[in-house]
């Protein structure tokens, strides 16, 4: 008898009206959003634009789910076209599928177009979004559990979590909560990347390497652990034969990327610089324009104050006038200035 267990629930569907609410899908929204907000931040740091991570996501993003599709229907292809099974099933994402490696591969190729499209290195983008990557995998993992899939074995531990549904062969009971370990994993790389970035300097695509490598040692294991239907080679599931393999090649790119291009790269994205240092010119314009401004008008007043010898009315006069020119011509350049400083802004 459990005493305790973790519950699934009842239907990862909630209805506003028409409207079907899934949970699966609000966990890849959140999980995307998390990306997005970590990358950012992680990007101004380096000396990146406000924006720039998500004008890059709109293009990996959209590009990850339909790789992250494919990977699981060309792999899982009898759940879609073996007999007495529906093809248009393939189409519905939000009942669950999606391959973290077709997801990284076509995202990596979404993210290199729109990186080609701002004219940022692409290693060092990587390398910005790398644990915020990491971060949306933890919160996407749960909407495996929104719908009762992906488990491991039979278990009484007391965090098991139970499934109740019996649909696509699923026998109910207590199992082993894979997507609750692969979970904690991903926070565990993500923190590792954190860390590992801030003390080494990671760059030229490192810090995104050792989140794949450090991803891929814990999705073996967890892999492992696993009893859906799956495709074996030589007693090994084949996630598991994919996970050794691109562990073996982010671990090959670090080493031999360190010895290529050591250190990180010295700007992220060029112009970013020159923008921050030309509105700097210009507030310094404007206050040296002002400065001058006032200058003359304290000339002006000390002319005024002066007390002329006799006979010196003429040339007091003159003075005055003088000192009238002058104080024109002052807020003349301070205009000239400040409209100046406006044409470059809007430049």
């Amino acid at each position: 008898m459990e005493l305790a267990f973790i519950p699934s629930p009842s239907s990862g569907v909630l209805y506003l009206g028409p409207v079907p609410l899934r949970g699966y899908a609000f966990c890849i929204i959140i999980g995307v959003f998390v990306a997005v907000w970590l990358g950012n931040k992680r990007w101004i740091a380096r000396g990146g634009r406000a924006g720039t991570v998500a004008d890059i996501a709109v293009w990996a993003v959209p590009f990850g789910l339909i790789g992250g599709r494919l990977y699981h229907v060309i792999t899982d292809y009898q759940l879609y076209f073996s007999e007495g099974r529906d093809w248009v099933d393939a189409f519905k994402i939000w009942e669950g599928g999606l391959g973290i490696w077709g997801a990284i591969a076509f995202g990596a190729v979404g993210a290199w177009i729109g990186a080609r499209r701002r004219g940022v290195p692409m290693p060092a983008y990587a390398d910005a979004v790398a644990p915020g990557i990491a971060l949306a995998q933890a919160i996407g993992r749960w909407g495996n559990w929104f719908n009762q899939e992906l488990y491991g074995k039979a278990t009484d531990l007391p965090w098991a979590v139970e499934i109740t549904s019996s649909a696509d062969g699923r026998v109910p009971g207590t199992y082993h909560p894979t997507f609750l370990y692969e979970s904690l994993w991903c926070i565990g790389v993500a923190l590792l990347v954190i860390w590992a970035d801030r003390r080494f300097e990671l760059g030229h695509g490192r810090a995104f390497a050792l989140y794949v490598a450090s991803y891929c040692a814990g999705r073996f294991w967890i892999e492992y652990m696993r009893v859906d239907d799956a495709h074996h080679i030589l007693g090994l599931r084949l996630n598991n034969w994919t996970a050794l393999l691109v562990f073996l090649l982010a671990v090959v790119y670090i080493v031999l990327s360190a010895r290529k291009r050591p250190g990180r790269e010295a700007v992220v994205e060029p112009g970013a610089e020159r923008a921050d240092g030309d509105a700097a010119a210009d507030d310094a314009t404007v206050d040296a324009g002002a400065a001058d401004a006032e200058d003359s008008r304290k000339a002006q007043d000390s002319a005024k104050d002066s007390d002329a010898p006799a006979g010196a009315g003429e040339r007091g006069a003159a003075a005055g006038d003088t000192g009238e020119g002058t104080e024109r011509h002052a807020k003349k350049d301070v205009r000239d200035v400040k409209d100046g400083a406006d044409s470059a802004k809007k430049a």
